[in-house]
């Protein structure tokens, strides 16, 4: 019997729970599963990853009974133009979901939510032939994080221990939402993530295929795109390394 049961009844169709002692990585166990034809809404969630990971291979500080590590499978109705924009309806969900327990959250575009300009949960989506996997991290009950990373955690914040079975509900309840605005409604995720975005206004770094840049950032634009204004003109910036405030 895992600490997830007793939510498992009271989420939405099509999501269910399959949970794991350990696996090597979230993503890549149900990147196997969604080949094999495992339907949508299937949610991984482990209590360790021996091989855990962020954007760009990054190791993900995910310490066992204390945060909250899942995968979930989706087969996306919209066409694949629009799965670029489910990390950040994702990160929306996750920021709406996280409010639940905390003031506010602020998203970092594209893929992490803070909190008082630190890391509190971070996503990683990943593209299949006609699936996507959609991986979120976040730090739960963590006290004690390493001196290099600049996290914190929804216990750290609210100073009160919360159940991550609860986080888990609130969560997907939001990305029911959420996922189904990426092509048509997009505009409400976008204002969602305008209200919320740690960026605006400030200026920042960050390495795209044309090298490291600098400019400061305006907001979000109609696609999801960061808007920056850099030498007198304004890019739309659709990819790119990590940014970071200067």
């Amino acid at each position: 019997m895992s600490d997830f049961d007793s939510v498992a009844p009271h989420l939405p169709e099509p999501f269910r729970i399959l949970w794991r002692e350990k696996v090597s990585s979230t993503n890549d166990e149900l990147r196997t599963l969604a080949e094999q034809g495992a339907a949508e809404g299937l949610i991984l969630i482990a209590e360790e990853q021996s091989a855990g990971r962020g954007r760009r291979g990054a190791q993900w500080f995910s310490p066992k009974g204390e945060s909250l590590a899942f995968s979930i499978i989706l087969r996306p109705s919209a066409e694949k133009y629009f799965w670029s924009r489910i990390s950040l309806a994702a990160g929306l969900a996750v920021a709406e979901a996280l409010e639940h327990f905390l003031p506010f959250a602020e998203i970092k575009w594209p893929n992490d939510v803070l909190c008082g300009g630190k890391k509190v949960a971070g996503i990683l989506v990943e593209a299949g032939g006609n699936f996507v996997i959609l991986g979120i991290g976040i730090n739960v009950n963590t006290e004690d994080f390493p001196a290099e990373l600049a996290a914190t955690s929804l216990k750290c914040e609210s100073g009160r221990h919360v159940e991550r079975a609860e986080v888990l509900l609130e969560v997907i309840k939001r990305l029911t939402i959420q996922l189904g605005r990426i092509d048509q409604d997009f505009e409400l995720v976008r204002a969602g993530i305008r209200e919320r975005c740690a960026l605006s206004g400030k200026q920042v770094a960050f390495t795209d295929a044309a090298g490291r840049r600098e400019g400061s950032c305006v907001g979000i634009g109609a696609g999801g795109e960061l808007l920056i204004a850099s030498n007198g003109k304004l890019e739309s910036i659709i990819q790119a390394d990590e940014v970071r405030v200067i």
